[in-house]
């Protein structure tokens, strides 16, 4: 436990990307098994101890210090487990040597809410104060150290020289301390068996259309349609078959849109937008785009429950509006061309239930500038703007240049990473609600710093005020005065009406009336946008 106390410390105090790229990769490569594959599994939220809560935490606290103190240091530091680790008493008896990852993972997976409070202690008592906090967000799941999934997952493949999309399609397929997977990639062994698994696949990315102009001949266009970008894989397999609807992020999200499972019963993975229904605007579909798709705030009430209820499965029905299909009843279709990929998938259309499915439009245009006309006309509300694919693309993971555009339409939007939280004035003196925000200085995988770029303190409900104020209290890296530095991983959707070069600011930008457009919970940081994207949106 020592050394995986010692690397969430160093991650902790490590602002760069790609010094915690380094930190990690050689922890995965000198720490032993299993201990390496349970805290890997730590860092990418893969671990779940349900007897082990925040409030019970709390409650042992409150036995062992005064009640007073520990409201107000709790409140002051921000962060529940580090606020324990510190206060913890030291033990007045001898305690057993430090556990390590696999024994703690072991103690912890056994304990209950009856045991819970008797085992815990005696675990805490074994550590040291770094050793307290790396146990308590171990056993809560709750890292919040500025490492996503993907982050471990890049990690992985740099200390054992392995390509981080294999890693990815791998991953979903295996279960936490992943001896499989470390015997592949760092001992040379045969790939682990993915056969007949509902695999999560890489998705294919687009970048910013900016100041190109493309030739119609080359790129077809659709609507960027304003849900959540999901995959729906189906298999067979000797229970029958298996459904699995992952989100862009590689997260399992099936257990929240259950009506989506059983409609897919060939095997195939799809690739499209996820959407509720709701009422076509102005009553009536528009025919140069397409109805039947609430707006983003309809799916918003239904993303990250763990238990839907019947009412709001049948007020706000998910379907799948298709783009993309990566496999039909077992054929690769990714190393195809967009066009071969886009027949195949008309084709397959019809047997699918169409309660569930539908195909997103292709936008006709003669030129691209016929384009530009009809992209300004759209005004669907659950429209984001256009998609442009290059008809020859296959289906490549990641951000290819030259190969998929998405073009935004008005208003202003961007996708940006917040950087800085700062208590508000009047009723909201008690809550985060002053936001700084940034943009990628390039691209995040290469080492690209973020850049403020603006703040911003409306735009969101009292409910979501409450939401951001715990993530910033429970992902604070730094303190300057009243602002915290929180971990670069909420990504917020900012509108606004115009951008100006400044040299008042370290990005050389400032934005004119920014506000909250809407919280991406379901989007990675590191695909937010980038610098050069707001630089396009400069207008003299």
């Amino acid at each position: 436990m020592e050394e995986f106390a010692a690397l969430i410390d160093a991650l902790v105090y490590t602002r760069s990307r790609n010094a915690k790229l380094a930190l990690i990769a050689e922890y995965l490569q000198t720490a032993p098994d299993p201990d390496r594959g349970w805290a890997l599994a730590a860092l990418t939220d893969g671990l779940d101890f349900k007897a082990v809560k925040s409030s019970t935490i709390r409650n042992l606290m409150k036995e062992r210090v005064d009640p007073l103190l520990w409201t107000l240091s709790r409140d002051f530091v921000g962060d529940t487990a580090e606020t324990a680790s510190l206060l913890w008493p030291e033990p007045m008896h001898d305690v057993d040597a430090p556990p390590g990852v696999a024994e703690a993972v072991e103690l912890l997976s056994a304990m209950t809410r009856a045991s819970v409070v008797t085992q815990l202690p005696h675990m805490l008592d074994r550590l040291d104060p770094s050793g307290r906090y790396a146990l308590l967000k171990l056993a809560t799941g709750a890292m919040r150290i500025g490492i996503s999934a993907r982050l471990g997952k890049v990690a992985f493949a740099q200390a054992f020289g392995v390509s981080v999309d294999d890693v990815e399609e791998y991953w979903h397929a295996l279960q936490p301390p992943y001896a499989e997977l470390f015997a592949w990639a760092a001992d040379g062994a045969a790939p682990p068996e993915t056969e007949n698994l509902p695999l999560f696949r890489p998705f294919m990315l687009a970048h910013p259309l900016e100041d190109l102009t493309v030739s119609m001949e080359d790129y077809a266009a659709e609507w960027k349609w304003d849900g959540i970008r999901v995959q729906l894989v189906h298999v067979t397999n000797e229970d029958g078959g298996e459904t699995r609807l992952y989100s862009r992020s590689g997260d399992d999200i099936s257990a929240t849109f259950p009506e989506l499972l059983g409609a897919l019963k060939i095997p195939a993975v799809l690739d499209g937008e996820l959407l509720v229904r709701g009422a076509v605007q102005g009553g009536e579909q528009n025919d140069r785009t397409q109805g039947g798709a609430a707006s983003f705030n309809a799916l918003q009430q239904r993303l990250g429950r763990k238990t839907v209820s019947k009412k709001m499965l049948a007020e706000a029905p998910a379907f799948v509006r298709l783009y993309d299909a990566l496999a039909i009843e077992g054929e690769d279709l990714r190393p195809l061309g967009w066009s071969d990929r886009r027949k195949r998938l008309e084709s397959f259309m019809p047997r699918l239930p169409a309660s569930h499915f539908d195909l997103s439009n292709i936008v006709e245009a003669a030129s691209f500038e016929q384009l530009a006309e009809i992209r300004e006309t759209a005004r669907d509300d659950a429209i984001e703007g256009l998609m442009l694919k290059r008809r020859d693309a296959p289906y490549i993971a990641g951000r290819r240049a030259g190969l998929w555009y998405k073009w935004k339409r008005d208003p202003l939007l961007i996708d940006c990473v917040l950087m800085y939280a700062q208590r508000g004035s009047g009723k909201r003196s008690s809550f985060y609600s002053d936001y700084t925000f940034g943009c990628w200085n390039g691209d995040p995988d290469a080492g690209a710093e973020l850049l403020p770029v603006g703040k911003a303190y409306s735009g969101f409900t009292d409910e979501e005020l409450k939401k951001i104020d715990r993530h910033v209290r429970q992902n604070t890296l730094n303190r300057f005065g009243p602002v915290r530095e929180t971990d670069k991983t909420l990504v917020f959707e900012v509108a606004f009406d115009s951008v100006h070069q400044s040299k008042r600011h370290k990005s050389g930008l400032a934005m004119r009336f920014p506000r909250i457009h809407r919280i991406r919970w379901d989007k990675p940081a590191h695909e937010a946008d980038r610098i050069t994207a707001l630089e396009a949106l400069i207008r003299d």
